[in-house]
Parts: C-alpha cells; sequence; structure tokens
C-alpha cells in the first residue's frame, strides 16, 4: 500500500485513567484476557472432541469462538502495553494497518456470523422437522464461509482508502487501538469521502445485520408462543437468551461510537472496551455456564484428562 505518509510510527496513548491505577487495570485486564483466550479454547476443544455437539448450532459457535479469541488478541495485548508505558505503547505504521484491518475483519465476520447464528435458531425452532436437511453441513459450511469473505471484503473496503491518506504530522493516536475515528484525525489532508465511505459501510453492514437478526428473533418468539407445554417454551426461550444477550452487548456500543454524529475520544475509548474486551469473555461464559450440553461435555473432557494423568503416574511410578 503506497501513500505519503512521512509517518513510520504511532503511538497508542491507550486508556483514559490516573497513573496510580496502571497495575489495577494491568492486572484486571490481563486476567480478562487469559479468562477470554482460555474459555474459548476450551469451548472450541470440547465441542471438537465431543460428537454429540456436532450440530449447526455448536459448528457456528467454533466460529464465534475462534473469532473471539483472536479478536480479544488483536486488542488487548497493545492495550496492555499501554499501561506499562506511561509515554504510551508505539506501534509501526504496518504493524498500524495490520491491525486496524484485523480488527475491523474479525469484527465484521462477528456481525455477519451473529446474523447467521440468529437464523439458524429461527430455522431449529420454526422448522424442527425439516432443520436437518435445511441445515446440511453444506449449508453451514457455505454460511460460515460467506460470513469470512465478506468480513474480509468489508475490511478491506476500510482499510485501503484510510492508509491511502498522507499522514505527516501529530503521531499520537488517541486509543489504545488503529481504529478509524482516530486514526483519521491524524491524516493531513481531507478525510470527509473516506469518513463517509465508513460510515455507509459500518452503516449498511451493523444495522442491516442487526435488523435481520430483530427479524429473525421476532419470528422466533412467534414460534415460541405456539408451543403448548409452558416447559417447551422455558427451554426454547432459554436457547436464544444467550445469543441475545452476547448480540446486544456487541451491536449497542458498536453503535454509539461509529453511526453517532461527532466523536469524544475519551467516550469511545471507554465505550469500545465492551465490544473489545467484554463481548469477547461473555462468549464463553454464557454459552457455557447456561448451555446444560456444554457443562456435561465440559465435564466429560475433565474426566479423562484427570483418568489420562492418573494412568500416566502409575506408568511412572511402575516403572521406577
Amino acid at each position: 500500500m503506497t501513500n505519503m505518509s512521512l509517518v513510520t510510527t504511532f503511538v497508542l496513548t491507550g486508556l483514559p485513567h490516573a497513573p496510580e491505577l496502571d497495575t489495577f487495570l494491568f492486572g484486571i485486564f490481563l486476567v480478562i484476557y487469559v479468562l477470554t483466550v482460555v474459555g474459548n479454547f476450551l469451548i472450541l476443544l470440547v465441542i471438537i472432541v465431543n460428537p454429540h455437539l456436532h450440530t449447526p448450532m455448536y459448528y457456528f459457535l467454533t466460529n464465534l469462538s475462534f473469532i473471539d479469541m483472536w479478536y480479544s488478541t488483536v486488542t488487548v495485548p497493545k492495550m496492555l502495553m499501554t499501561l506499562v508505558s506511561p509515554e504510551g505503547s508505539p506501534i509501526s505504521f504496518h504493524s498500524c494497518v495490520a491491525q486496524f484491518y484485523s480488527f475491523d475483519f474479525l469484527g465484521s465476520t462477528e456481525c455477519f456470523l451473529y446474523t447467521v447464528m440468529s437464523y439458524d435458531r429461527f430455522l431449529a425452532i420454526s422448522y424442527p422437522l425439516r432443520y436437518a436437511s435445511m441445515m446440511s453441513g453444506r449449508t453451514c459450511a457455505i454460511l460460515a464461509t460467506t460470513t469470512w469473505l465478506s468480513g474480509s471484503l468489508h475490511s478491506a473496503a476500510q482499510t485501503t482508502p484510510t492508509f491511502r491518506l498522507p499522514f505527516c504530522g501529530p503521531n499520537q493516536i488517541q486509543h489504545y487501538i488503529c481504529d478509524a475515528p482516530s486514526v483519521l484525525k491524524l491524516a493531513c489532508a481531507d478525510t470527509s469521502t473516506v469518513e463517509m465511505v465508513i460510515f455507509v459501510n459500518i452503516g449498511v453492514v451493523a444495522l442491516g445485520c442487526f435488523l435481520l437478526i430483530v427479524l429473525s428473533y421476532v419470528s422466533i418468539v412467534h414460534s415460541i408462543l405456539k408451543i403448548r407445554t409452558s416447559e417447551g417454551r422455558w427451554r426454547a426461550f432459554q436457547t436464544c437468551a444467550s445469543h441475545c444477550i452476547v448480540v446486544l452487548c456487541f451491536y449497542v456500543p458498536l453503535v454509539f461510537i461509529y453511526l453517532r454524529p461527532g466523536s469524544k475520544e475519551v467516550v469511545d475509548r471507554i465505550v469500545a472496551v465492551f465490544y473489545t474486551v467484554m463481548t469477547p469473555l461473555l462468549n464463553p461464559v454464557v454459552y457455557t455456564l447456561r448451555n446444560k450440553d456444554v457443562k456435561k461435555a465440559l465435564l466429560k473432557l475433565k474426566d479423562k484428562v484427570m483418568y489420562s494423568q492418573s494412568k500416566w503416574s502409575l506408568q511412572c511410578r511402575l516403572a521406577h
């Protein structure tokens, strides 16, 4: 990517906070990051090794867990580095481009995936007898591949025009990541066209996906109300509640930051924590603590690991 930029290194200033809170915030976000990566990795592992969980819902959940592992890895380590450096964390121009693209790629792919997951739940509840044929393995693979390709194209459509702008002046990014609003403020050229492209791009994807999700859940609620038994209705509501919680925690901050007029850097950085740090953590918490099948699979996996450890230690003692 070529441009007239004279800036070779940017500086991420991090979250606004009192200096005496550096150690406390570092500890909190480090724990959240470790829990996020470990939790999502466990979901991936449990679903892969358990044949009973090889269903469309869990297939999409593995995609979501994989995204959240990397989404958190793209953002949190740099945030941690800003907390241990009072002057901010330096990031090279090309690393900033890579983070910008990866952050938007994973975020937009997650938007598309939430839409696919809501469609999957709609089919499962509204057409239970035809669900297996309608959501075959081939259909799931096509839907998942489409979400990844769409996320890649969406990110390229924002990254390319942004970093073709010249950056020749200040290099301090008032954020803990290379994000569109913060990076564009450093360009020494008119950014109105790029801002409009990004606004329309994010607006079409975010609002379009959100409306499709709302439409799916309105149809789901309509189908649930037709279930005759109260137990059946309750189980159906429980199945969808976890998805709704994660979707709202992801979409509300995103719409607040990117689709409102004006931008307040301090507020944006604090709100961004919800969808860059908290949402990836919510995925393993919500889907494991509220899902009996996953909890059973986790217990079975734990028993297998403990059995393997005890067998290995016994063999070691016999060898000696």
